[in-house]
């Protein structure tokens, strides 16, 4: 039994399971980057409202809603 659970311990990390670990930690990585932009917008449209702008102006979107 102790043979079973040193080898257990003292096996190498499963390769598919390292590879999932990266992509699941550049996607959240994307994922922050992507919340980032969201929130500048965010703020962006926020202040020009708040600034009375052009309503034409606030609603125009310089960028494809869905790419």
């Amino acid at each position: 039994m102790a043979k079973a659970l040193y080898g257990h311990v003292a096996a190498a990390p499963d390769r598919r399971l390292l590879d999932e670990v990266t992509r699941l930690r550049a996607q959240v990585q994307e994922l922050q980057f992507e919340i980032t932009r969201l929130r500048a917008e965010n703020d962006r449209l926020a202040a020009a409202a708040a600034a009375n702008v052009d309503t034409d102006e606030v609603l125009r979107i310089a960028e494809p809603a869905l790419t």
